[in-house]
């Protein structure tokens, strides 16, 4: 009897294969409520991030966190909609061009999109009469979000993280179990028969599927009328 495919296992949901968010320092939001200035007081490594967070303690001793901005340094001081690097503004008062990320996707809901290390999206244009933004997406998509949406202006800390190179497989596997990652990512035809319908020294095997396959079995090349190059 062969074992459930690895996306079967990892969808299940069990604790060998969620990520270890007990580990992680937070979740990692916009407050609701957030006005006045701050310092800049701790930088936080937090094993679910790949940028450093930032510890701020603003003027009424709120204690907020937020992904450390490029250059950033303890002592700077923040403000709410000032437009200067570091500073947490609505979308809807920044000029084109403006670098942001940590972008709320709706308002209030946090900060959703452009939160990796290094990663950055710039202020495309703003409609004044619908009070909407749009924003150029370090995937070149443009989105439209509504002006009072926050996010941080600058360029999330941690850039260049993927130049160094991982020189040893056992540093890349403690990494990505760090963050609840699959690695390593092998081939079907690799692993034995019973992991995988393709496996198995028997090579040969069709790596085409019925349509009728249940859910997750569904690998390879499903219904296919044909494979492979096509005959002169």
């Amino acid at each position: 009897m062969g074992k459930p495919l690895i996306q079967q296992r990892r969808g299940k949901g069990s604790p060998a294969y969620t990520a270890p968010s007990h580990h992680f320092f937070t979740k990692l939001k916009y407050p609701k409520k957030i006005e006045g200035r701050g310092e800049v007081i701790k930088f936080i490594d937090d094993p679910g991030r790949t940028s450093l967070l930032v510890e701020i303690l603003m003027e009424n001793n709120q204690v907020i966190y937020n992904l450390a901005t490029e250059g950033m340094k303890i002592g700077d001081e923040i403000r709410i909609n000032r437009g200067l690097a570091g500073d947490i503004s609505e979308v809807g008062t920044l000029k084109e061009g403006t670098p942001i990320y940590n972008i709320e996707l709706r308002p209030k809901d946090g900060g959703k999109l452009v939160r990796g290390a290094g990663s950055v999206a710039y202020i495309e244009s703003q409609d004044e009469d619908n009070a909407q933004t749009n924003v150029l997406l370090p995937s070149k998509n443009i989105i439209t979000l509504q002006g009072n949406c926050l996010a941080t202006i600058g360029v999330s800390a941690g850039g260049g993280r993927l130049e160094k190179p991982f020189k040893k497989a056992g540093k890349h596997m403690f990494a990505a179990l760090a963050r609840g990652k699959e690695f390593p990512v092998i081939r079907g035809s690799a692993v034995s028969a019973y992991n995988h319908p393709f496996g198995g020294r028997s090579f040969g095997k069709p790596t085409t599927v019925s349509r009728s396959t249940p859910p997750g079995r569904k690998v390879g090349h499903i219904a296919a009328s044909k494979t492979g190059r096509k005959k002169k």
